[in-house]
């Protein structure tokens, strides 16, 4: 199998100061495959996890199940900026602000659940058909509306109240702003914060120790092992049920044919989305149970 021809997920470490395009950008040179798409994006300083998805694995961009993600973000009290981080401009300060261990813990719970928060001025969301970045960069601020997000969890994990200065893990879904929520826990403070690092510990399921460096990657090309290194398609979609079709059923679904939900072993009633191997156990893709016609559906092959 040639390279162009892998799929799959491979963990990568994202650096400080590279954009997520600019891991994948790095990627195609090194592996020589230009079909490749990430999972979620990064800010420039962020560090972490990205799994980028090779080969026709980028077809799970837009059917993603697990989109949560957890954090690792450092946070300073007592002053604000424009951007939310440290990289900003100082916008405010609070000389007169003192967190201590016992309030930050006590304040924390009001932001574990479903939240509010309106989107930072410096992010990629679009209003009036203009990203809010091109806005900010402009010197304009404009209203956006609040999004509700989840925040599955938050801890404390480092504390310094002569610095005023603290490390919290979070673990959250999709479209969750962490500077935003630092920023936001500021000011239920009585003043400010600003984050001052965010690294991803885990995201789509993939952990830390599960990422390779961009000299480890180049390394598994020089010897070939790169394909070795690739998590399976599948992975994405462990939660799935899985279906495995008999010889003649895998010809059929193959060839695109709906097959009756009663000749298939396997069928939830509680379950609607599945993991679909054919009679060789190879993974074909994921498929729908469509009740109302008693029809597998096919979702999107990666054979």
């Amino acid at each position: 199998m040639s390279q162009n021809e892998m799929q799959g997920v491979l963990c990568m470490y994202k650096p400080a100061e590279f954009t997520s395009f600019d891991v994948i950008g790095k990627l195609r040179g090194i592996l020589k495959i230009r079909r490749l798409g990430h999972t979620g994006t990064l800010d420039p300083m962020a560090t972490g996890v990205l799994p980028i998805l090779v080969g026709r694995a980028t077809r799970v961009c837009d059917i993603l199940p697990n989109q949560d993600k957890t954090y690792r973000a450092a946070v300073q009290f007592g002053w604000e900026t424009d951007t939310e981080d440290v990289w900003g401009n100082k916008t405010r300060s609070y000389p007169a602000m003192h967190v201590t261990k016992a309030a930050l813990e006590s304040i924390l719970p009001q932001f574990v659940g479903e939240i509010r928060q309106i989107p930072p001025m410096y992010s990629a969301v679009s209003v009036n058909g203009k990203r809010l970045y091109e806005f900010a960069r402009k010197g304009t601020e404009v209203e956006r509306p609040a999004r509700m997000v989840r925040v599955h969890a938050i801890s404390l994990e480092e504390w310094n109240e002569n610095n005023q200065t603290a490390v919290l893990s979070v673990s959250c879904g999709k479209g969750t702003y962490i500077r935003t929520l630092l920023s936001d826990i500021g000011k239920a403070l009585g003043g400010g914060a600003v984050m001052t690092a965010l690294c991803r510990t885990k995201a789509s399921g993939f952990t830390l120790e599960q990422c390779f460096t961009f000299l480890e990657v180049q390394q598994m090309c020089q010897e070939g092992t790169l394909r070795e290194h690739l998590i399976p398609t599948q992975a994405l979609f462990a939660g799935f049920p899985a279906l495995h079709l008999s010889e003649k059923l895998s010809v059929l679904y193959g060839n695109g044919v709906k097959l009756s939900l009663q000749q298939l072993e396997g069928i939830s009633p509680k379950e609607d989305q599945y993991r679909v191997y054919g009679a060789d156990s190879s993974f074909y893709g994921i498929a729908v149970a469509d009740r109302e016609n008693a029809v597998l559906r096919v979702g999107k092959n990666f054979k």
